[in-house]
């Protein structure tokens, strides 16, 4: 069943996304890019706060380059604060293939998680390397967040294939991208394993604003509005 990640940006916001029933919970800095990452101690005081209740990931930041070493030293780095996954976002760089073989022996310490970006025509087949390198996910997300949500750059079809290529590599998957409440009846029946939200989550559906609990509560009733639509569908067949 497709759950939702909370993207939080430090203590107080990991237990309210908690308290709101979050699936996993996501370490970031929304001031710092697409995937701006949190600093290292922050991100494991928020790991010993969430105390195993549920997953934690976090995003190593922004590294549009892929330079392998400064990659897999961030990978390790993120690695070692004891979150769950460690999400990468991967940019169409010379240096692309370089840092997935870098990164390849670190699949063996830590699960990583790969980001592709919907609005900057990602490469699908990547998904095969990235399951023979030992991924453990691949999410698509949106690197300009002011140029409209997921579906306004991947129609569904796309993200169908998406989801149901991740499946049969068993690689996690996750679709994200200033994603709202309206968006998961739509998205949710594609069977991904987690929904990325940040926006939807904020007062005002600003990502780098403050939690709202009302704007959680929707996510999490429209989540599991969702999840028994799907089994009441699986039950009639």
């Amino acid at each position: 069943m497709t759950g939702w990640l909370a993207s939080i940006t430090d203590i107080d916001e990991a237990r309210q996304a908690l308290t709101a029933g979050a699936d996993i919970i996501d370490a970031k800095n929304p001031h710092a890019g697409a995937l701006g990452a949190l600093p290292f101690d922050t991100v494991r005081t928020i790991v010993d706060a969430v105390g195993g209740r549920t997953p934690v990931s976090a995003t190593i930041g922004d590294f549009p380059a892929m330079e392998p070493y400064a990659v897999s030293h961030a990978v390790g780095m993120m690695g070692a604060t004891g979150v769950d996954f460690v999400k990468i976002g991967l940019f169409p760089a010379p240096g692309l293939e370089d840092c997935l073989a870098e990164l390849a022996p670190l699949c063996n310490r830590y699960r990583l998680v790969a980001v592709l970006f919907a609005d900057r025509n990602p490469d699908i087949t990547l998904a095969d390397r990235l399951a023979e390198y030992g991924f453990a996910g691949i999410m698509l997300d949106t690197q300009d967040k002011s140029a409209g949500g997921l579906l306004r750059h991947q129609p569904v079809t796309h993200l169908e294939r998406f989801v149901a290529q991740a499946r049969d590599l068993d690689l996690i998957s996750g679709l994200a991208g200033s994603l709202r409440a309206a968006d998961i009846p739509v998205l949710a029946p594609l069977g991904p394993d987690y929904l990325g939200f940040r926006g939807a989550l904020c007062h005002g559906h600003t990502r780098t604003g403050t939690l709202d609990a009302g704007a959680m509560l929707a996510i999490s009733q429209t989540i599991g509005k969702a999840r028994r639509a799907l089994e009441q569908k699986m039950a009639r067949l």
